[in-house]
């Protein structure tokens, strides 16, 4: 099974005033395409900044970063967006849907960055229906409760068929039935598509359901298990 994913020696400093702090200090690891993975640690390990990095949303100072075969650490910010938009689904704890817009309208705004309109309706609805969310798709997100505004946002993620989803907190804002029927989603969505699926997350029990846990702490590695 190839790699989707090779981080060779991550580093991140950011200047604040005349301090420098390392948020990540070498941090090397491989996930393999399909797999499951949660990335735990303790607040200021380096999770927040490793997951931007992963997701494109910044570069590391200095260090390899390989995603779906393309190397990313060295491009400027619109080759970033473009990658990040090709390759990376967002799940986010606090679902970031736009609250003026449809189910549909959310679920189609990563085709409309990417600048292809072919299919993009039909492609949002069928994204919507895999989530179960069929009947909602005219909703706006003050009509939908808290897990079906979770199920949008996961649509919106998988739309464009990225190589890999980013969860961050994706069950925080939820209480514990929705948020096991959230978890069951994505790794029903994982074990179909085959879809690499990433979890930040504080919580053991949703770490026990993926098939590896990378731990961080002080911008290292704690263990990879």
């Amino acid at each position: 099974m190839s790699n989707v994913i090779e981080a060779r020696d991550l580093r991140k400093v950011y200047q604040m005033g005349e301090v420098q702090v390392e948020a990540l200090r070498g941090v090397s690891f491989t996930i393999q395409r399909g797999e499951v993975v949660s990335i735990m640690g303790p607040s200021g390990s380096g999770k927040s900044t490793l997951m931007n990095t992963l997701g494109c949303l910044d570069r590391p100072t200095s260090g390899e970063y390989v995603l779906d075969g393309e190397p990313v650490a060295s491009l400027n910010d619109d080759q970033l967006a473009s990658i990040r938009n090709r390759k990376v689904g967002f799940v986010f704890q606090s679902f970031n849907l736009l609250s003026r817009q449809t189910a549909i309208n959310n679920v189609e705004l990563p085709l409309r960055y990417s600048g292809n309109p072919e299919g993009r309706r039909e492609r949002a609805i069928e994204a919507l229906k895999a989530v179960g969310l069929g009947d909602r798709m005219t909703h706006r997100p003050y009509e939908l409760s808290g897990g079906q505004q979770q199920r949008v946002a996961i649509a919106r993620a998988i739309v464009n068929n990225p190589a890999i989803i980013m969860a961050d907190e994706p069950t925080g804002n939820l209480d514990s039935k929705v948020g096991r029927e959230i978890m069951n989603l994505l790794l029903n969505l994982n074990k179909e598509s085959g879809t690499t699926l990433i979890i930040v997350t504080h919580d053991p029990a949703i770490a026990e359901q993926t098939q590896r846990v990378i731990r961080l702490r002080d911008g290292l590695l704690d263990g990879v298990s």
